[in-house]
């Protein structure tokens, strides 16, 4: 879904959330309020579809143009006890009037459609926020689940907030009685009329979502008007209740954006689009061979869809196979990628080590998780970042490349594409779960606007030996870059040795050589530190007297918004702040060492126990000071703030 805005202002992500602006009289005499954003949470049971529900405020946010950025949350389990704390699963959306960079620190709306889900998200919800209750499920039985011993709603536990209490359930029922449905067929459209309820209370656009179920259920016509049904029903609850007095607008980000075409994307999808884009840009097949892994499965069922632009996937039976035919579709001339997470790179070293020694291009595109082993296959973390950097034997270095925000993933993959095209090298894309599975709108590019990857592939010898001969020599490296051919296996006359044991520089041939050893440890090496990158841009505005700061924050991935949101908060207050944020992490960008020389306190935020911290103190012997978060969530932009407020104080 797509919209056009306009426009290059920028607001900050403020600490506030609801500014009253206007107010006046809405449909049916309701009073209809002006906020500036507005942060919403659906939580539910697993079964309840509060992702898809999710999904579909979201598409319909952003095809009414607001600024939005979105978290959803579930359990790792299939099908995890139904009303049960671990069985929650969430999904919050923070959306504006203006550009804003994280989903929210906290909920101004609760919607709860069970008491598991309300017990799992109070704690997030601040006082005088509105809680939105599905009644029907507040009975003895599934309030016991969650250790409820008396009713939430009714001993005033939820005093403080402003709590609407709708019986969900009974009033989806009535709605589609007409449709002789089943009492469990017709309770599961009860979040559609959530969402419907919602949609009104928002003023969101409605017609997308009715076409999008008339098309989800196209095979069963009778479902799909029931759910649009109880969507409609919802909506005209809203209008006619009394209990819903008021109604809000937040207006389009016509304010935020440079004039283009833009639609709402995920990281994952964002992705995937960048390495469609980026074999195209190469004008190579795009092949990818992978095994499904939350939360990186996404990326091989979307691309499993794009056979016209040449793409091949390929399931494989294991991990091991799937960069196996990566790395053998890299030897025959493909922009190869394999997708995994954490506990896939851990099996996949070994070959990732000989494509390193073969020196072919190879994208391994790790969408980090909460560990160790299997650890928290649905959450968030970026503590992959020394494994992607040292985790194969031998000396085999790898560039790494980590985009920031979920729309950036596409940008990602391109200038992850290049290096490895470029240097012929595999090349580590480092995204993770909440980027992956998070979304925002996305200017989408002019493709003319794209960078040019294609590549030259040997065509003919390459070198001439003392007597005169002319031979192909599969090592023969390009002075500039170290990259070696690229020969297309069948082309005559560019027969060549390929394996992991180590070769003669030069000609390929085995070699045991202690002396040709270390010449080729050392040229592998030297090709990953001559990858060009641009120098990290410092966001450090100086105060009239024409000083900066004495406090640098650097970060990178998925720290990107949560930072930025903080250190807007920190200005705001008054203090001044630097900010800096790394896309390459291997190589460094070659201005690193000198902006970090430049200030007297470096913090670095990381969602692992000081990953880059380590790197940035041994290369640059920095006193960085590390703040660390691996709770299986991003960070609260709050959090940091006071975090940033009290360095800068010490």
């Amino acid at each position: 879904m797509t919209s056009q805005v306009s426009s290059t202002a920028e607001q900050a992500d403020g600490a506030l959330v609801g500014e009253q602006r206007a107010s006046g009289d809405g449909g049916a005499g309701k009073e209809v309020q002006r906020l500036d954003r507005v942060i919403i949470r659906f939580a539910g049971d697993s079964g309840d579809g509060m992702q898809l529900t999710g999904d579909r405020f979201t598409s319909e946010t952003a095809s009414f143009g607001n600024d939005l950025s979105t978290l959803p949350n579930f359990p790792a389990e299939i099908r995890a006890p139904a009303g049960t704390l671990p069985g929650v699963s969430s999904f919050q959306l923070h959306f504006a009037d203006h550009d804003i960079l994280t989903p929210g620190d906290a909920p101004n709306v609760l919607v709860a459609m069970n008491p598991a889900a309300l017990k799992a998200n109070l704690g997030d919800v601040p006082r005088g926020a509105e809680i939105i209750v599905n009644t029907d499920e507040f009975t003895k039985r599934p309030m016991a689940k969650v250790g409820y011993a008396t009713n939430p709603l009714e001993d005033g536990t939820l005093s403080a907030y402003n709590v609407h209490p709708v019986p969900l359930t009974t009033l989806t029922i009535e709605a589609l009685k007409e449709f002789g449905l089943s009492r469990k067929e017709a309770e599961r459209s009860k979040n559609m009329f959530a969402l419907g309820l919602l949609s009104w209370m928002y003023h969101r656009p409605t017609e997308g979502t009715e076409k999008f179920l008339r098309a989800k259920f196209a095979k069963k016509p009778d479902i799909a008007e029931a759910n649009v049904t109880a969507f409609r029903a919802g909506w005209n609850f809203g209008e006619t209740t009394e209990d819903f007095a008021t109604s809000y607008e937040v207006a389009p980000a016509t304010a935020a954006f440079p004039t283009g075409t833009y639609r709402n994307i995920s990281g994952n999808l964002a992705l995937s689009y960048g390495l469609v884009a980026a074999s195209h840009q190469a004008d190579l097949p795009l092949y990818l061979g992978s095994y499904p892994i939350t939360p990186a499965s996404d990326i091989l069922h979307e691309l499993s869809k794009h056979k016209n632009f040449g793409v091949r996937t390929f399931q494989a039976e294991d991990e091991i196979a799937g960069i196996g035919a990566a790395l053998g579709a890299a030897f025959g001339g493909s922009l190869a990628v394999t997708t995994t997470s954490g506990p896939g790179v851990a099996l996949k070293s070994e070959t990732i080590g000989l494509a390193v020694s073969l020196e072919l291009p190879l994208l391994i595109v790790d969408i980090q998780r909460g560990g160790p082993s299997t650890g928290l296959p649905t959450k968030t973390e970026q503590a992959d970042l020394l494994q992607a950097m040292y985790g194969r034997n031998g000396e085999a270095p790898v560039p790494i490349v980590a985009p920031k925000t979920p729309a950036d993933c596409f940008d990602a993959a391109l200038d992850a594409a290049r290096i490895a095209l470029t240097y012929r090298t595999p090349v580590f894309l480092l995204s993770d779960g909440y980027l992956a599975n998070g979304s925002e709108p996305w200017r989408i590019p002019e493709v003319d606007q794209l960078p040019d990857l294609r590549v030259q592939f040997a065509s003919g010898p390459n070198h001439e030996l003392a007597d005169g001969t002319e031979v192909f020599w599969p090592y023969k490296r390009d002075p500039q870059s170290l990259a070696r051919p690229w020969a297309l296996p069948g082309t005559p006359g560019l027969e060549h040795r390929i394996g992991g044991i180590e070769k003669q520089d030069g000609t390929g041939n085995i070699s045991y050589d202690p002396a040709n050893h270390d010449f080729m440890v050392r040229t592998r090496q030297a090709k990953v530190d001559g990858v060009t990158v641009p120098d990290v841009e410092v966001d450090d505005p100086e105060d009239e007297a024409g000083r900066g700061a004495d406090t640098l924050v650097v970060g990178w991935g998925s720290t990107y918004g949560p930072i930025t949101a903080a250190v807007r908060r920190v200005r705001g207050a008054g203090q001044r702040i630097a900010q800096a944020h790394l896309r390459h992490l291997n190589p460094f960008p070659g201005n690193l060492g000198e902006v970090l020389a430049r200030y007297d306190k470096v913090i670095v935020p990381e969602m692992n126990l000081g990953q880059l911290a380590t790197l940035l103190r041994a290369k640059y012997l920095v006193d960085a000071r590390i703040h660390t978060q691996v709770s299986g969530m991003p960070f609260k932009a709050e959090q940091l703030a006071e975090v940033f407020k009290e360095a800068i104080n010490d």
